[in-house]
């Protein structure tokens, strides 16, 4: 299918689930990459503040768990047309922005590229790595400025049953899906 299609698809079967599917959905995945990847304090974890109208992966679980557990926990900001990066702490204030996303308060770009892992919202993921997003770019972006030893895991309430026919070559493939029922591996035994 096309990402237009599987875009639309995916968002529709998305805001079918209730908020209690929604959030029972999320533990399952938390829990399948807290097994999988095992987090340790000190590492560096670039994950999303959900957008609750999309009914995204409730990633405060992760992000709750991070901290306590002293894992760096930075965030993105969109200022302008640009995403930058932000580390959060227990305390950091929020405010909604324009489009009613929570981003932190403060502009201060932590200006890290090194991370353990990049958590990344999306709307569908094929059984290749590929993702179709919301359409921005900005995570194609962050994707090009990472550095090679940095995880880009992927989570979505469901499973890749599909492939994506317009796959442009600029595409930077993930290189984990964290389902609530697997977690793929794209990496080709590279591990």
């Amino acid at each position: 299918m096309l990402k237009a299609e599987l875009r639309k698809k995916y968002m529709q079967k998305r805001k079918a689930l209730s908020c209690d599917e929604a959030f029972l959905l999320s533990e399952k995945i938390f829990q399948n990459f807290i097994t999988y990847f095992k987090p340790q304090a000190g590492q560096k974890v670039h994950i999303f503040v959900p957008i609750e109208k999309f009914t995204e992966i409730d990633t405060s679980i992760f992000i709750d768990y991070f901290l306590v557990q002293n894992i760096h926990v930075l965030v993105p900001k969109i200022v302008g047309d640009k995403l930058i990066t932000i580390e959060i702490f227990k305390d950091t204030a929020f405010e909604a922005n324009s489009w009613g996303i929570l981003e932190p308060v403060s502009n201060e770009d932590s200006g890290e590229n090194h991370f353990h892992y990049v958590i990344t919202p999306l709307l569908y993921c094929d059984r290749k790595g590929n993702r179709v997003g919301y359409g921005k770019g900005f995570y194609d972006g962050l994707f090009q400025s990472l550095s090679s030893e940095t995880k880009k895991i992927g989570v979505n309430y469901f499973d890749p049953d599909e492939y994506i026919d317009d796959v442009w070559e600029n595409d930077i493939p993930l290189d984990y899906l964290v389902t609530a029922t697997e977690v793929l591996s794209f990496l080709s035994g590279l591990e």
